[in-house]
C-alpha cells in the first residue's frame, strides 16, 4: 500500500468520525440554515456565506446571532442547548472543510529550459502562482508552453513608500500625456470591506492588503489572492474599526490588531511566527495603524485618545518579537514634561500614536506624530500645554529616547491630533540646503521645521476661515482667540473636529517645490459636559460636537513650502466628507481620491485634472504606486475593492 493510499485512507476515517460526530448538527444546521446558506455553508441567492460571521465570532457571539438574527436580514431561530451545541459545532466544520484544499503540485518548464516544481496556489490563462519547498512563493508568466518569472523592480514596501513620508514615485512610464488612457488592469474585493482606510504594500511582486485582524497576500500583477490570515474580531474592543497597513522585514510581514497584538507572519504562506501584547485592550487600548520598519526593529502604535489611555510608540525585534524600547508619550508624574499636566488627567490623557511614523535614515531619527489629548473637549483636569499630545517627536531608533519635540496645538481642546504625516524633504532655505519636515496640520496651518533639531522655519495658514488663534509666535506657538473654548451652551470654532486636514497622505515634487494635501473648509460647534472619572470599557471626551451648518468645502491645495501661499487649489463639489490621499510623481502628476469617489489625476503644476475613474465609493485611503512585470501601477483602495491601474498593453 502506497503512501498516498494511507493518506486517502486516513483522510476518508477522519471524515467519516467527524460526520458521525456531527449527524446532530448537520440535522439542525440543515433544517434552519441550508435553504438559505446552502448545504456547504457557501451561500447562495438567496443568503451568504456563513463563514465570514464563523470567523469573526466566538461561540457565545454565535450563539446570540443564531438566536437574534439581524433585523431585515435574517430572521432569528428559537435554538437552544444541545441542539444549538450541535448547529454551532457542524457550521464550524463546514468552514474547516471549505478552507482546506487539496495540495496539487506542478512541474513547469521554464523558459531557460529548467523545470521548476512547486505547490499549485493559483493560476490562470496567462500566469501561475507556486510555493516552492514550503516556502519560498514563485511567480510566473506564460511565454507560449513555458513559464518565466516576473520581475517587481519598484517596490512600495512600507505605508508611505519611501520611510521618509514623501509619496513620490521616481517611475516616468505615466506622464500627462498619456495618463488619459489609463485602465483598470484588475479588482480585488475586500470580503464584506467598506471604507477601509489602508494602503497597499509591495515588496517582490507580492501585494499585502489589509481590514480588521485579516491579512490579504495577493499577486501585485493579477491580484490573484495566494493566502489570507484572519483571527475573529476581539469582543470588548473599544475602538479598532480600521486597519491601515503592514510592515514588511526580509521574509516577515507585520500588522497590529484590534487589541493591541503585533503579530509577525511568514510573506510567503501568511503563517504567524510570533505574536506579543503591546497592551491591555481591556484597559482601552487598541490598534488601527501600520506598524514601521527601521532596520531589524518594527515600531507600532495604539489607539485610545477617546478613551483615556495613555500613547506609547514600542519598538520590538523582527526575529524575536521581543521589546527593544518603549516611549511614553505622557511623561509620568514626577517626570520632566509633568509639569504640563495640572490635575488628575495626566493619568489617562491620551496622545495617542495611531498614525505611522516617518524615518530619516540620513539621521537616523523616528518622527513620529502624537494625537490629541483625552478629556479632549474639557480641560479643567489638565490644565497647561499637556506634552507630548499634538507634537511630532524625534527618537533616538536605537533606544527611544527623545531628542526633541514640537507641539503644534498646546492644551488642545478640539480633538486635532498632529497625527498628520510629517514629511521629510532635502530643499534650499533661504540659500542654503536644510533638512526639512513639513506639515500640513489639523489645527488649520501649515508648518516648515528644521528637522536636525525643530526649530520652526515656517508656519502659514492654510484655511480661509480659522477662528481659535489670530497668529503665531515666532517660536510656532499659537496666540489663541478668546470665546474659543468649549462650553456648557456650545461654542463655534473654525476648522471643524474633522481639521482642515487628517490623516489622508499628503505628498511633495522636488521639481516643483510643492507641498500637496487635501483640506477641507469646515467648522463646527463644541459642547462640554460632565464627564465623570474615566472607566474601562467607555470613552472619556468630556463633550460632543456636531459639524456646524453653512460650509463644507474640500480643496486639493498646493502650497509653496517657501512661503506656505496656496499656488493653486482644485475644489471638488460635495458635502466635504472624502478622506482620499495623495502621490505625486516625477512626470508632475498628483493621484488622489476626490470627494465624489472617483480616483483622479492632475497636472502638479498647475491643479488641471486630467483623468478619473468613477468609483463611487467614500475614500478613507491614500494610493500609492509600483513597478511589476515592467510596467507601472497606480493602486489603491476605495471603499471595499483594491483597484490597480496600469497603462493599456
Amino acid at each position: 500500500m502506497t503512501l498516498s493510499v494511507r493518506i486517502c485512507i486516513l483522510s476518508l476515517a477522519a471524515y467519516a468520525l467527524a460526520a458521525q460526530d456531527q449527524t446532530a448538527g448537520q440535522r439542525a444546521y440543515d433544517s434552519r440554515c441550508g435553504r438559505c446558506h446552502g448545504g456547504d455553508g457557501r451561500g447562495s441567492d438567496m443568503a451568504p456565506s456563513i463563514f465570514r460571521g464563523l470567523g469573526s465570532r466566538d461561540d457565545a457571539q454565535l450563539a446570540v446571532l443564531i438566536r437574534d438574527g439581524i433585523p431585515g436580514k435574517m430572521p432569528g431561530s428559537k435554538v437552544t442547548g444541545d441542539e444549538l451545541t450541535a448547529l454551532m459545532a457542524h457550521a464550524r466544520l463546514l468552514r474547516t472543510r471549505a478552507r482546506q484544499r487539496p495540495v496539487v503540485r506542478e512541474t513547469v518548464e521554464l523558459t531557460d529550459g529548467r523545470k521548476l516544481e512547486g505547490e499549485l496556489l493559483g493560476q490562470g490563462f496567462t500566469d501561475k502562482q507556486l510555493r516552492s519547498n514550503g516556502q519560498a512563493y514563485l511567480l510566473r508568466r506564460a511565454t507560449g508552453n513555458q513559464y518565466r518569472e516576473v520581475t517587481s523592480s519598484v517596490d512600495w514596501p512600507g505605508y508611505n513608500g519611501d520611510p521618509r513620508g514623501n509619496r513620490y514615485t521616481e517611475m516616468t512610464q505615466i506622464t500627462k500625456a498619456n495618463v488619459g488612457g489609463l485602465t483598470v488592469k484588475w479588482v480585488f474585493p475586500i470580503p464584506n470591506g467598506a471604507r477601509l482606510q489602508g494602503t497597499p504594500v509591495v515588496v517582490k511582486g507580492m501585494m499585502f492588503v489589509t481590514d480588521v485582524n485579516q491579512c490579504f497576500a495577493l499577486d501585485a500583477g493579477t491580484g490573484r489572492q495566494i493566502w489570507h490570515w484572519r483571527r475573529p474580531i476581539t469582543p470588548g474592543t473599544v475602538g479598532a474599526s480600521s486597519n491601515r497597513g503592514v510592515a514588511v522585514i526580509g521574509d516577515r510581514v507585520f500588522i497590529a490588531t484590534d487589541h493591541a497584538h503585533l503579530v509577525a507572519l511568514n510573506r510567503h504562506t501568511g503563517e504567524e511566527i510570533w505574536d506579543v501584547e503591546t497592551a491591555d485592550y481591556r484597559q482601552n487600548y487598541f490598534a488601527t495603524g501600520a506598524p514601521l520598519a527601521v532596520g531589524n526593529l518594527v515600531l507600532t502604535g495604539v489607539g485610545g485618545g477617546e478613551h483615556g489611555t495613555r500613547g506609547f510608540v514600542a519598538a520590538y525585534d523582527a526575529q524575536t518579537g521581543k521589546e527593544a524600547w518603549r516611549f511614553w508619550t505622557i511623561p509620568a508624574r514626577g517626570e520632566p514634561g509633568s509639569e504640563t499636566w495640572k490635575g488628575k488627567d495626566i493619568d489617562h490623557g491620551g496622545a495617542p500614536t495611531w498614525l505611522t511614523g516617518t524615518y530619516d535614515p540620513e539621521l537616523d531619527t523616528i518622527y513620529w506624530p502624537i494625537g490629541n489629548p483625552a478629556k479632549e473637549y474639557e480641560g479643567k483636569d489638565r490644565e497647561g500645554d499637556n506634552l507630548y499630545s499634538d507634537c511630532v517627536v524625534a527618537l533616538d531608533p536605537k533606544t527611544g529616547k527623545l531628542k526633541w519635540h514640537f507641539q503644534f496645538t498646546p492644551h488642545d481642546l478640539w480633538d486635532w491630533d498632529a497625527t498628520e504625516t510629517p514629511l521629510l524633504v532635502n530643499a534650499m532655505w533661504e540659500g542654503k540646503p536644510r533638512k526639512l519636515l513639513l506639515h500640513g496640520n489639523r489645527n488649520g496651518f501649515f508648518y516648515v521645521l528644521d528637522r536636525t533639531n525643530g526649530k520652526v522655519l515656517l508656519v502659514k495658514q492654510f484655511v480661509k476661515k480659522l477662528t481659535w488663534a489670530t497668529g503665531m509666535t515666532p517660536e510656532g506657538r499659537p496666540i489663541k482667540a478668546p470665546n474659543q473654548e468649549p462650553s456648557a451652551k456650545g461654542t463655534y470654532v473654525c476648522p471643524s473636529q474633522d481639521g482642515a486636514s487628517n490623516f489622508y497622505s499628503p505628498s511633495y515634487i522636488p521639481s516643483t517645490g510643492l507641498f500637496y494635501f487635501q483640506a477641507f473648509e469646515k467648522c463646527s460647534v463644541y459642547t462640554t459636559r460632565d464627564q465623570g472619572d474615566w472607566a474601562p470599557g467607555k470613552a472619556y471626551l468630556g463633550g460632543s460636537q456636531q459639524t456646524a451648518p453653512g460650509i463644507a468645502e474640500h480643496y486639493l491645495k498646493a502650497l509653496d513650502i517657501q512661503t506656505g501661499k496656496t499656488v493653486w487649489e482644485l475644489p471638488q463639489p460635495g458635502p466635504a466628507q472624502g478622506w482620499g490621499g495623495t502621490i505625486a510623481t516625477a512626470t508632475g502628476l498628483i493621484f488622489f481620491g476626490e470627494e465624489n469617489g472617483a480616483m483622479m489625476a492632475a497636472d502638479a503644476t498647475t491643479g488641471k485634472p486630467l483623468w478619473r475613474f468613477e468609483t463611487n465609493q467614500n475614500w478613507k485611503s491614500s494610493p500609492m504606486a509600483y513597478m511589476f512585470d515592467g510596467k507601472q501601477f497606480i493602486a489603491g483602495i476605495a471603499g471595499g475593492n483594491v483597484l490597480a491601474f496600469g497603462l493599456p498593453d
